[in-house]
């Protein structure tokens, strides 16, 4: 072990090569010549640690729950002193976490009368094994909040954490948390909306809020917020987060609550290349991965030898705050297509006749007081859609110039009318309706389609809590070994990078410990 000159020493050269680098940028520094640090503290240090910090002219960020650790903002040339402190057992830098999610349409099929099951639902087998002992079992989703008042999720037995920061639990201005809460446990009730893993309100719930409307957080508050779910009670942490580098301080909060018997469940990352995202790097959390609605992997989700399993990631329908979500609306002739939302759209519908726009690249005014068919090409959406209103147009439906769905954006642009996306072969048939009465807009939903391994982990922490709850003698570590041996095996045989050990499966963990056991 290096003594502690030279730890100092180590640590300044890192530090100065970070802030050289612009590695501590302006999401992590008040002012240019401050930086964000954990200071790791001796028991009982804390005022002395804390004057220390006011004599440098710092100030204290985050007092981290259950651990002797805080957050510190300081000049960095205050560094080496704190080092060199007797009180102070390490600094390391205050990494951001931020959430993993993005978004793009998907399908859903009658689940109950009025309701959607997601596809997640059942390629993980949750619909092949009732939640109904699942009250033994507590789950705490660390993320943006909870939308307490949301009509597929109120009815939950939930409970959460009030942060000076962030504000109470039961708000979600992000949209990402209550997504991966409806996944978790949306509830099973006939005419509304989903169903989540967990659907009929045995699962407890225990919500941590860390990230605001500015969608990142430090690793000191998600340190605090990891213990605070352990001090709640909680058998499985769902985490659908990370970052980059690692987190001396945030590994051992992991490594202590899985020892006392918590599962700590993350997200890969979404960049899709082979880096390893922390929390779900660390030995103590499981490293989740995401696939698609034909178990193919997903080309953002990260890929490396700490993936463990993998769950539904793309396309994902949960909910969002409501009246949170947008869905574009499209109908000619008394026929459903299915559409994308042009983002930027003003959020309103329109009815009339459909008229042939060609490629939108110029104003034409035999258009005035119908909807826009336009092509796809030549110019930029906001241009399109631009043209058709100024030539009196009432609404605007772009149709794709290749194979399939896409997304579309106006960007800067702001326009009055309501403006779709819709595929090829939709835009063929639909100008075989020219002059029949089109509907065409976009509407506040409280539901929404996320692509992402955020939706991917909300999957497994949720299988986890419920084959544990068949079974709640196991550990933690055999709940954790029952789901890899019992995951659908993707890709190449065996544990592999992008898959880990493969889709996971509740029927198929829980028939397994029925059949051999907890440590089997």
């Amino acid at each position: 072990m290096a003594d502690k000159n030279t730890r100092s020493s180590s640590l300044q050269a890192c530090l100065a090569a970070m802030l050289a680098a612009g590695i501590f940028g302006q999401a992590q520094a008040a002012a240019p010549d401050t930086t964000r640090v954990i200071v790791a503290f001796k028991p009982g240090a804390a005022a002395k640690v804390k004057s220390l910090v006011a004599a440098s002219k710092g100030a204290v960020k985050h007092e981290i729950f259950g651990m002797n650790a805080m957050a510190i903002e300081v000049p960095a040339v205050a560094l080496k002193g704190l080092e060199n402190n007797p009180n102070v057992e390490y600094i390391e830098e205050d990494v951001v976490r931020r959430p993993f999610a993005l978004t793009s349409p998907s399908t859903g099929t009658p689940y109950q009368s009025g309701q959607l099951v997601p596809y997640g639902i059942k390629q993980v087998q949750a619909d092949q094994l009732p939640d109904s002992v699942a009250a033994n079992r507590k789950l705490c989703i660390i993320d943006s909040g909870y939308d307490r008042n949301h009509e597929d999720l109120s009815a939950n037995s939930v409970t959460g954490e009030y942060d000076a920061g962030t504000g109470w639990w039961y708000t979600d201005e992000n949209h990402h948390g209550t997504h991966v809460a409806g996944t978790i446990a949306a509830i099973n009730n006939s005419g509304t909306g989903v169903v989540g893993v967990n659907p009929n309100r045995q699962l407890k719930l225990h919500i941590v809020k860390v990230f605001g409307k500015d969608g990142w957080a430090y690793s000191s508050t998600l340190t605090s917020a990891a213990n605070k779910c352990g001090a709640a009670g909680a058998n499985v942490i769902s985490m659908s987060l990370g970052g980059g580098r690692k987190s001396t301080t945030e590994q051992r909060a992991f490594d202590s609550l899985y020892s006392k018997g918590v599962l700590s469940i993350a997200a890969a990352g979404n960049d899709g290349n082979s880096v390893v995202s922390y929390p779900a790097g660390y030995t103590s959390v499981v490293m989740v991965g995401a696939v698609d609605e034909n178990k193919q992997w997903a080309s953002f989700s990260q890929y490396n030898s700490k993936v463990e399993l993998a769950g539904p990631g793309v396309g994902v329908l949960s909910t969002v705050p409501m009246g949170g979500g947008q869905e574009a609306v499209l109908n000619v002739g008394g026929v459903a297509y299915v559409a994308g939302a042009m983002e930027g759209s003003p959020v309103k519908t329109a009815t009339a006749p459909l008229a042939d726009f060609g490629l939108g690249d110029k104003v034409n005014t035999a258009v005035s007081g119908k909807v826009c068919l336009i092509q796809r090409g030549t110019v930029d959406f906001a241009v399109k859609v631009s043209n058709c209103q100024n030539s009196g147009g009432v609404g605007a439906i772009v149709y794709n110039n290749v194979a399939g769905a896409f997304g579309g954006t106006l960007g800067t642009t702001v326009t009055s009318i309501p403006s779709v996306t819709a595929t090829d072969t939709d835009g063929t048939a639909m100008k075989a309706q020219l002059g029949q009465s089109a509907t065409v807009g976009i509407q506040a939903t409280s539901y929404a389609y996320y692509d992402g391994t955020s939706m991917a982990t909300p999957h497994v922490s949720a299988v986890a809590a419920l084959v544990w709850s068949y079974y709640p003698s196991c550990t933690a570590a055999q709940i954790r070994s029952t789901l890899t041996k019992s995951a659908l095996d993707l890709g190449p045989a065996g544990r592999d990078t992008k898959y880990g050990f493969g889709l996971v499966q509740a029927k198929a963990a829980r028939d397994r410990i029925a059949s051999l056991g907890c440590g089997n």
